[in-house]
């Protein structure tokens, strides 16, 4: 039986197999998280308190709408924001998007290029921010922002959410709460590989729970 070391050291170049989205194309939905890294010596941390400065990774996450699955996942440093990863997730994605939904932190020009690179005819639902502006071909050739904020202007906060589809944003903060219930908020792993092999393992355990715990329906009349 290998012990805590060997299996920690083969966990540098394990294959983890990657979730694929439950239909197509996927309807995705992004967000991130902060998880904590773990030391030896943590319980002396929190038992008598520490000045240390803790260590943190952020935790990107990409949710299949129609399963509410965790279709990819991204470990970066805390310095990185949200807008940069889209791309990286994206290329983790397997077969077509028809939308990508993220919070204000996503209202990035480089997201909706991310995204029309990769999925031409995707759609970016990404709630503008209060002092966005059209841009100067507003007029002759709206981009998807424009028309989110003549949607914004003609009916509201509120009203762009429910016509976007916005609030279907909720799932992805179901499974950030999931993942910190039930995996943790830290990882304890310590190199870089076996941090990305215990995020991709534990993508797959929360995967595979959700799909023991909802039911299936047949049709029998």
């Amino acid at each position: 039986m290998p012990d805590h070391s060997t299996l920690s050291r083969r966990a540098e170049a394990l294959e983890v197999a990657r979730p694929r989205c439950g239909g197509e194309p996927g309807h995705l939905l992004v967000d991130s998280t902060g998880l904590q890294l773990r030391g030896p010596g943590g319980w002396l941390e929190e038992k008598h308190g520490t000045k240390r400065r803790r260590a943190w990774k952020v935790l990107h996450l990409a949710t299949d709408a129609d399963t509410g699955q965790v279709v990819a996942s991204l470990l970066t440093g805390r310095d990185a924001d949200d807008g940069s990863q889209v791309d990286p997730l994206l290329e983790r994605v397997d077969g077509s998007v028809t939308s990508l939904t993220g919070d204000g932190a996503y209202d990035r020009d480089d997201v909706y290029a991310a995204v029309a690179a990769r999925h031409p005819n995707a759609a970016v639902v990404v709630p503008p921010c209060a002092s966005a502006v059209p841009s100067a071909a507003a007029e002759t050739a709206p981009t998807q922002r424009d028309a989110h904020l003549r949607c914004v202007a003609e009916r509201g906060r509120m009203g762009w959410q429910r016509a976007s589809g916005y609030n279907w944003r909720a799932l992805v903060e179901a499974d950030v709460s999931r993942w910190k219930r039930v995996i943790g908020g830290g990882l304890r792993s310590q190199t870089d590989g076996r941090q990305a092999t215990e995020v991709a393992i534990a993508a797959n355990v929360l995967n595979r729970m959700l799909e023991l715990g909802r039911p299936e329906y047949v049709r029998i009349a």
